[in-house]
């Protein structure tokens, strides 16, 4: 035995001898009631953030401000607001107004529903949203994708043509039941600022690109309808029974539809290309092209009287504010399905896009967007809208763009866009009368073409095959059988992973 090493082992027993271990005992922790873990759970669950922590220790006065701050975020920035601020809003406002009227038209025509109806959207939900939203460049109205998705839903089962007060009372009760779902996921607080809790885990970036790009397609072609001025057109949504349709009714094109459309097309080409977002001195190129547009066409049919050759007009529009529509609401009968689908699905889709576009907006600026606020504040405004003569609203990429191009500081951009609306329901509604269909056609395919993201799909095929096929089959599902049905196919539950949802400034699929 080395005598060294067994005088350190001596030396290491007595060292450990003379040290006190300390034992100190741990307490069990306090017998909790079957109820009061119920509680504990449930405020996990729905309430993670403690969102009443905010009011722990304050004075009774202080709390009632909290509370009505956290409840109307224009009371937190509002007693701010300058007289600068005022200038920037009122500019931004205006300008998007000008894309906000003729989008709104558009997008009505898109849901089959009456295009005045379109103007009705641009007018109430943003001065509800100018109250309730976090955002400060965020431009709230109709949406193309919503307004396909509610469209193409509520018409298999009532056709638009021969039941138009039926379809129109199915819109604005999906409107309301979109509310209602955006605003029970707000009031459940599944989501923050940075994600949408579970829905972004069923409605991956892979399934939002295919759905969206399918939909612009079907979107497109659908138009052909007025641009090639075909009389007799398919009802269906399928690309097949399109194309059919177009090579077999190739006698009914009128020339003169295509003379409209492509003076008009050639102002809006530059729309899709994001052309405010690579350019942002070249806001009122996006702004302003979809207008310059409508009057141009409007010019030429009224000068050529082509309402009297062929050339279908939007026709004579009601002036006046938005009447109620509270007693429009079904909430019984053999159609509360319908509705409640409808609304669910346009629901999640709208409420998807339109916070993706308040926080790609907000980190540009380095603010920050509550996801939870702007989800109860969409809600919110399509439970008031469906009251108001609106059908589903949410925040634009396109207008939010050019609102935060043209120098937006607050929500009351919104507010003017809706003076604006306001001014042009009351007085300028017999401009529109010669406005030909051909031009919302026009309107609506450029509009859509931003939705067809290639960059996302060469990006999601590099990272993930299978995410790949979800969003081939979402695509697929969307041009061969049904909008709502290639959602369905691709969605999945997912796990994090590096593909997330983002708003790119090319191609962006948030129109």
């Amino acid at each position: 035995m080395d005598p060294i090493n067994n005088g350190e082992e001596e030396t290491s027993k007595k060292e450990i001898s003379r040290c006190s271990i300390d034992v100190h005992k741990v307490a069990p922790p306090p017998q909790r009631s079957s109820f009061e873990k119920l509680k504990s759970r449930l405020k996990e669950t729905f309430f993670p953030d403690d969102p009443l922590r905010q009011f722990k220790g304050q004075p009774s006065k202080r709390k009632w401000i909290l509370a009505a701050q956290y409840a109307f975020p224009i009371l937190q920035w509002g007693p701010n607001y300058s007289l600068s601020h005022f200038k920037s809003d009122v500019v931004s406002g205006l300008t998007i107004a000008s894309l906000a009227i003729p989008q709104g038209i558009s997008y009505a025509k898109l849901a089959n529903l009456p295009p005045i109806v379109g103007l009705y959207s641009s007018f109430v939900p943003p001065l509800v949203y100018a109250v309730l939203g976090s955002s400060r460049d965020v431009a709230v109205g109709p949406v193309s994708i919503a307004s396909l998705i509610l469209g193409s839903m509520l018409s298999q089962q009532v056709s638009p043509a021969k039941d138009p007060l039926l379809f129109l009372q199915l819109g604005f009760s999906s409107t309301f039941f979109a509310g209602l779902t955006q605003a029970s996921l707000g009031f459940l607080r599944q989501a923050n600022t940075y994600k949408l809790g579970f829905i972004i885990d069923y409605l991956s970036e892979a399934t939002l690109v295919g759905f969206m790009a399918g939909a612009a397609i079907i979107v497109s072609l659908q138009q052909l309808k007025s641009l090639l001025g075909i009389t007799h057109f398919t009802k269906q949504m399928g690309i097949l029974p399109v194309l059919s349709s177009v090579f077999h009714r190739t006698t009914e094109v009128y020339l003169l539809s295509l003379f409209i459309f492509g003076p008009s097309f050639l102002l809006l080409f530059p729309v899709p290309h994001d052309c405010s977002m690579k350019r942002p001195k070249l806001f009122w190129v996006s702004a302003g092209m979809p207008l310059a547009s409508v009057i141009l066409s409007t010019i030429i049919v009224f000068a050529l009287k082509a309402q009297n050759h062929g050339i279908d007009v939007i026709g004579k529009l009601e002036e006046g504010l938005n009447p109620p529509s509270w007693n429009m609401l079904h909430f019984r009968g053999e159609y509360l399905g319908l509705v409640i689908k409808t609304g669910l699905v346009t629901g999640i889709i709208s409420l998807t896009e339109g916070i993706a576009v308040g926080r790609t907006f907000a980190a540009l600026k380095s603010y920050r967007v509550d996801g939870n606020k702007e989800m109860m504040a969409i809600g919110i405004m399509n439970i008031i809208g469906s009251s108001t003569s609106c059908y589903v609203t949410t925040g634009s990429f396109s207008r939010s763009a050019v609102n935060h191009n043209a120098g937006a500081k607050t929500a009351v951009s919104n507010v003017v866009m809706s003076v604006t609306v306001m001014v042009t329901l009351l007085l300028l509604m017999p401009l529109f009368r010669f406005t030909p269909n051909v031009v919302l056609g026009a309107i609506i395919v450029t509009a859509v073409l931003g939705l067809i993201d290639l960059p996302a799909a060469r990006r999601i095929w590099r990272i993930d095959k299978f995410d790949f096929l979800v969003m081939l089959a979402s695509f697929f599902g969307v041009i061969f059988v049904s909008v709502q049905l290639g959602l369905a196919i691709a969605v999945r539950p997912t796990n994090p992973s590096p593909v997330q949802w983002e708003c790119p400034s090319s191609g962006c699929c948030c129109k």
